[in-house]
């Protein structure tokens, strides 16, 4: 849709969000397209009159009519979804898993962030709010294979007191979960990250936006949004991918920290029945 037009970064941006939601950013307010881009409002009127328009009034005028057709378009389709819209949300999901297994062809990527992630002690795991739940299960899992593995679930002065902490303590790195709609808590929080000298892993929903311009590096998995709540196959997969790689970097640890747990188990259940 833009692609006769030389964009800055920030304009590449807008245009990218308005191409893969035009029905919605058409009418949305240019305080709005701002704030979902992730870029200031005088950035938006700039990039309109990049286009030739003479500010965002105009370009948002010539957006509808084509936003409109484009639903006109997709009624058959829409209507038919529905009909059985559970079907039509696991139709989401496993497009969203198609991706990601197009993504896993080249591995070297989370293999190499696996053995990053298994040689930072302690390794510290953010998430927030939505993100919390992903969070949450992977610091449970990497504590079976990890030997200092830290949790941050709230932002603000608490996230930038435990980032210090595993930073002082020879961390090297955090990683971090943001799924939709995306904390302001998040990038201040990898910010603080990043000024205490860790290095920042993402795991989130785009490939665009200013929480993966401060990450050193991103990995995305789309989210399902067909139901009333966002579902989480592809990235809970990628999640599952980078323990495995964790795992595989130190394949010794591994095996003695899982037995350990196996022995714990076992303990807890014999105590359990008597």
């Amino acid at each position: 849709m833009f692609g006769d037009h030389r964009l800055s970064p920030a304009q590449r941006r807008i245009a990218r969000y308005i191409t893969d939601h035009l029905t919605e950013a058409a009418f949305l307010s240019i305080t709005d397209l701002a704030e979902r881009v992730g870029v200031s409002q005088p950035s938006v009127t700039r990039f309109a009159s990049s286009l030739g328009f003479s500010g965002y009034p105009g370009l948002r005028e010539a957006l509808q009519p084509i936003a409109l057709s484009a639903v006109a378009r997709s009624t058959g389709t829409r209507e038919e979804d529905r009909r059985n819209e559970l079907q039509a949300a696991v139709d989401a999901e496993i497009a969203s898993l198609e991706s990601l297994r197009r993504v896993f062809a080249d591995p070297d990527q989370v293999l190499d962030l696996g053995r990053e992630l298994a040689r930072s002690v302690p390794l510290t795991i953010l998430g927030l709010r939505i993100s919390v739940s992903l969070a949450e299960y992977f610091a449970y899992a990497a504590k079976r294979i990890h030997p200092d593995v830290r949790l941050v679930s709230r932002g603000g002065s608490v996230a930038y007191d435990a980032l210090l902490q595993s930073r002082e303590a020879g961390g090297t790195w955090v990683l971090a979960f943001a799924m939709p709609r995306h904390a302001k808590e998040m990038l201040a929080a990898m910010r603080a990250a990043r000024s205490t000298g860790l290095r920042v892993a993402l795991i989130t929903d785009q490939t665009l936006g200013p929480l993966v311009e401060e990450a050193d590096v991103a990995l995305t998995a789309g989210t399902g949004s067909r139901l009333v709540f966002d579902s989480y196959a592809a990235p809970g997969v990628l999640s599952a991918a980078i323990l495995q790689a964790m795992a595989d970097a130190d394949p010794e640890r591994t095996q003695l920290r899982l037995e350990k747990y196996e022995q714990a188990a076992e303990q807890h259940d014999f105590f359990l029945e008597h």
